[in-house]
């Protein structure tokens, strides 16, 4: 029965041999006072309403009168004395059987949940920790039996899984910051050699704001690799009141050159739905979402942004056009360096990290981000956060 909790199959198989042991030892018991029923004599009352002694030997149900040849007034009578005890026995004991069937399955509940109770502290603290927690740990108390073997050995997988995360961002976090000093070194050379007077070859031109793009890209890839460290380490989401309304009309605003250079229809559905977290964090993470949209977009396509509230949760939801995506491809765009293929706009500006980005942050803030490939093609990424008071009712319940 797969559909069974194990506290509830453990019920079922200790209800089950407590019948089975049960009913066996009902059946010995009975067997063994059937053949065991010494009757020397039976008193009876007469037809004339006297009081009649007949000895009639040993009496079975089986085998009937063994020994004398009793009147066969006395042998009927004793028959039928006999079948109506024996039938009291089994009935009594039949319904002693199932009273304590029914006690010992709801006894079998409780000790089933004794004993499954460490798995249950084992499955809900394990449900609980995820990378911005791994300090947790189990600690189970109790007896060194297989149980507690098993949480030490989960505690033992949770310190190295730690060991392993925080060397990993502390590796991410250093080598971004360390990067920067030569990356700013080779900024300020350029900006020096650029200074200097007199006029500069085409190919020189050229070749400045070549390794001008290439210091930005790495610019925006450093202040990706610090944002997803900062982020999975835990760091603090805040405790701004924003609309996510206002922060997606501004990246609209901030975007409207790259948007008409692709000639994109904008469709906007901005309901009042306010959050609670970093206001940066969350100008971020839409401005991330828009900037994929129109990045990974046709020319003469459309993108459509739309905020709602409701059931306490506020949402985000950027759509757009673009060549059709396999299921495969969208499930992976949330992981760092995962990127769409160029062929849909013909650029290959991006870093791979916007998706992901976004993800960490939505996961800041106790939400979660969700993408699906559209039936024409393209890309529906919802952002779900928990909803927060708009500033007016905060200020009007004060």
């Amino acid at each position: 029965m797969p559909s069974l909790t194990i506290r509830a199959r453990l019920t079922l198989l200790y209800g089950s041999l407590f019948l089975l042991c049960g009913a066996t030892l009902l059946a010995i018991a009975y067997v063994l006072v059937d053949h065991a029923s010494p009757v020397d004599t039976y008193t009876h009352r007469g037809p004339d309403g006297s009081i009649v002694t007949c000895g009639i030997g040993t009496l079975s149900t089986r085998g009937g009168l063994t020994g004398s040849s009793p009147p066969s007034p006395c042998k009927a009578a004793a028959l039928a004395q006999h079948a109506h005890e024996m039938h009291q026995l089994l009935t009594y004991s039949g319904i002693a059987l199932a009273i304590m069937a029914v006690v010992a399955t709801g006894l079998g509940w409780l000790i089933a949940g004794r004993v499954l109770r460490p798995l249950r502290t084992i499955t809900v603290t394990a449900q609980r920790i995820t990378a911005r927690n791994l300090h947790e740990r189990l600690a189970l108390a109790g007896p060194d039996d297989e149980l507690k073997a098993l949480g030490n050995t989960i505690d033992d997988l949770l310190q190295r899984l730690e060991q392993s995360f925080t060397a990993q961002r502390r590796f991410v976090a250093n080598a971004s910051h360390e990067l920067r000093t030569p990356l700013t070194m080779i900024r300020t050379a350029l900006d020096v050699a650029a200074g200097k007077p007199g006029p500069q070859p085409p190919q020189v031109a050229a070749l400045e704001a070549k390794i001008r793009r290439g210091l930005d890209q790495a610019d925006r890839l450093l202040e990706g690799f610090l944002t997803l460290a900062r982020l999975e380490h835990g760091a603090d989401a805040g405790d701004d009141v924003v609309s996510l309304a206002e922060t997606a009309s501004a990246a609209l605003a901030d975007r409207e050159r790259a948007i008409a250079g692709l000639r994109l229809g904008v469709e906007q559905d901005l309901a009042d739905a306010w959050v609670l977290g970093s206001e940066i964090l969350l100008a971020r993470l839409t401005e991330n979402l828009v900037d994929n949209a129109v990045r990974h977009n046709e020319p003469g396509g459309w993108i459509r942004v739309a905020t709602d509230a409701g059931g306490g949760h506020a949402s985000l939801l950027v759509e757009s056009t673009g060549r059709p995506l396999a299921d495969r491809e969208v499930g992976e765009l949330a992981q760092p360096f995962r990127r769409l293929r160029a062929d849909r706009t013909g650029s290959d500006d991006g870093l791979g990290l916007g998706l992901s980005i976004v993800a960490a942050i939505a996961t800041a803030h106790d939400g979660g981000l969700e993408l699906r490939a559209r039936p024409g093609g393209g890309l529906r990424a919802t952002v779900t956060l928990p909803l927060a008071a708009s500033p007016a009712l905060v200020g009007a319940a004060r």
